[in-house]
């Protein structure tokens, strides 16, 4: 049943600026003029408490990858089918507050997402690669899940990649490095934290530790389901751990390869949560759109786009709890760091955007393989999956006598080796690891629609931050990744 009551006190209203002030004070790292200058400048509280929180964080997603999306919405063909949401429109377009926050870690100035992770979830700096730790790793700090579950809140942890990555881990876990894959997961179950949904753990794969994890989260009362319908059927209120299926890194496959299968969406693992979760005392749910970023270091901007919208489907299920409890209910969202540099604009269109041509592409760069025998049957397969070579489906397709030499040379790389990837021509051709010819066709896809990379790592340029429901005011201007957390912290009143 909805609880109506309102706190519209002043003395709410002093005691989360008096909060606000206190987490600023505790940040290591800051002088005393710089503490009475955040305080100063934090936006004013409102004066409702929230009884549910949920906080979104689209992996690698920043204004680039936001407007893409929009871009592509806009035409009916593209093909995004999940149909959460208005052609055209964001869920993210609903959100009456926007602030914008900087990105960089305590030892580098483009973070990482073990670094911003921690500084989201606990509202502190540290170092690369650190999960939830000071930089000495002598100090493990607290995360806003830790003080909802200490506040009586049920807690969920929802991400697309493994449950046990830099993002999820930050909320539930303390370590020295993000590649601890296994002391991570095994933490889950310490956590006492209610629901787990939507990659497997990485550390939990053959030779990395068995089946333990398993084995504890059933010791430790949790239900383990990996099928939507049994999903379903768990019970209100049953501490769950689901997965579904999951590629190769424990993560949920690319939202462009998972469409039309009987995988769980994100917005799923979203809705399922919310019935697990619901009670009297409220929740917290952190879901992480986590193979945004997995695709945008890969250059492969169709596959990111497709995920962004699969991220901004579970946002709307949440919306759509938000307008049954508008009064009791925040929603924050916001990414961790933007991933490849992606522009919307190239220097060869000038002015020029193309962006119907990206409907074409229907499968992910993971997945997608070709012939083994020819150049000539290889460009069939790229016909048919990114329509590059084809002018019948659209005459940009037409191939240039540049665009062949890429493509021959690429596959000529690809299958014969030979070349050397510290070269930075090679380099920045291929990136670090990617299969050369795969890369350069979503490369030259995405320069015929009018975009293109700077990158295949993370770029420092700010984040925007939505808000709305109780508390949402908070979230207006501009501020540090750090102050995401001590903001929720304090509307929610965690600490």
């Amino acid at each position: 049943m909805q609880n109506t009551r309102k706190h519209r006190s002043a003395f709410h209203t002093f005691m989360v600026c008096l909060m606000m002030s206190m987490l600023v004070v505790s940040v290591s790292g800051c002088d005393e003029d710089d503490e009475v200058a955040d305080i100063v400048n934090a936006p004013a509280a409102t004066d409702d408490v929230p009884k549910y929180i949920f906080f979104f964080i689209g992996d690698g997603m920043a204004s680039p990858q936001i407007n893409l999306t929009q871009v592509a919405l806009d035409d009916p063909e593209f093909r995004l089918v999940n149909g959460a949401i208005t052609l055209g429109a964001m869920n993210l377009d609903q959100f009456p507050v926007v602030g914008m926050q900087t990105t960089h870690a305590e030892d580098r100035y483009i973070t990482g997402s073990a670094a911003s992770a921690t500084a989201l979830a606990c509202g502190k700096k540290t170092s690369i690669g650190t999960i939830a730790k000071n930089s000495a790793h002598t100090l493990d700090f607290k995360s806003m899940a830790e003080m909802a579950k200490e506040k009586g809140m049920k807690v969920g942890i929802v991400s697309s990649v493994s449950i046990d990555h830099a993002t999820p881990a930050c909320f539930y876990a303390h370590a020295n490095s993000r590649g601890e894959y296994y002391n991570i997961a095994s933490q889950m179950d310490d956590s006492g934290f209610d629901y787990f949904g939507g990659g497997y753990a990485k550390g939990n794969f053959p030779g990395k530790g068995a089946q333990d994890i398993e084995v504890q989260m059933t010791a430790a009362g949790y239900t383990l389901v990996d099928t939507y319908g049994a999903l379903q059927g768990v019970p209100a209120g049953t501490k769950t751990w689901a997965w579904t299926g999951y590629d190769g890194s424990a993560a949920l496959n690319y939202e462009i390869d998972r469409m039309g299968t009987d995988e769980i969406s994100l917005a799923q693992f979203t809705q399922e949560g919310i019935r697990l979760l619901d009670n009297d005392k409220g929740f917290f749910m952190m879901v992480e759109g986590g193979k945004i970023d997995w695709a945008c270091h890969a250059n492969d901007a169709v596959s990111a786009t497709h995920d962004t919208v699969a991220f901004d489907d579970a946002i709307g299920v949440a919306l759509d709890f938000y307008n049954q409890h508008p009064d009791e209910t925040l929603i924050v969202v916001t990414g961790d760091h933007e991933c490849g540099g992606l522009s919307l604009g190239y220097a060869f269109t000038a002015y020029e955007t193309a962006f119907n041509l990206l409907k074409y592409q229907d499968i992910s760069f993971q997945n997608f393989t070709y012939s083994d025998v020819s150049f000539a049957l290889a460009m069939e397969d790229v016909k048919e999956h990114f329509g590059l070579g084809d002018p019948t489906k659209d005459p940009a397709f037409a191939l240039t006598g540049n665009d062949s030499t890429r493509l021959e040379t690429a596959w000529d790389d690809s299958k014969n080796g030979g070349f050397n990837r510290s070269e930075e021509e090679v380099y920045l051709k291929y990136g670090p690891y990617y299969d050369p010819f795969t890369v350069t066709v979503t490369h030259i896809l995405n320069e015929k629609a009018g975009i293109t990379w700077t990158s295949y790592s993370h770029t420092g340029v700010p984040v925007p931050v939505y808000a709305i429901g109780a508390g949402a005011g908070i979230f207006d201007g501009s501020y540090d990744n750090t102050d995401v957390a001590k903001k929720i912290i304090a509307a929610g009143e965690l600490n």
